[in-house]
């Protein structure tokens, strides 16, 4: 016999988009109409169901309800809110590359006699072990 408990996920995908536009209007205690406001204005832009309705996820809820507080704890308007929602996206992106640096490093440091080469493309990944091409030699003209 099972429980309605052993049924249910272990986790929710923060990501996952389930929560129609009432229910998640509900959730960030705001109105179904500023939500749309907000997903034309592409501040918080939810996924689409089938039908092309709205379903929004947690972590889209979650920004919601900083919007909200920004705009009216904050009394920042919708300019500076997209501003500041860009600046912390790229900020969470570089948090990322730096944990992945830090831990390309560690790696570095553990391969004790290993090989210490490595490249970087112009979009700032780094990967290990490349092979060293060789310089071209310099051709002399007589």
């Amino acid at each position: 016999m099972t429980t309605t408990g052993s049924r249910l996920p272990d986790r929710i995908d923060p990501d996952a988009p389930i929560f129609v536009i009432s229910v998640a209007a509900q959730l960030a205690e705001m109105h179904p109409q500023t939500l749309r406001g907000y997903d034309r204005l592409g501040l918080v832009v939810p996924g689409r169901a089938r039908g092309r309705g709205r379903r929004y996820s947690l972590r889209d809820i979650a920004k919601l309800r900083h919007i909200q507080h920004l705009s009216q704890s904050e009394g920042i308007n919708l300019e500076g809110i997209r501003r500041i929602l860009t600046l912390e996206s790229e900020l969470d992106a570089l948090h990322e590359q730096v944990s992945q640096l830090t831990s390309l490093v560690q790696q570095l440091h553990a391969s004790a006699g290993g090989p210490r080469l490595f490249t970087a493309a112009q979009t700032g990944e780094v990967h290990l072990g490349r092979v060293r091409l060789r310089q071209p030699r310099a051709i002399t003209v007589r």
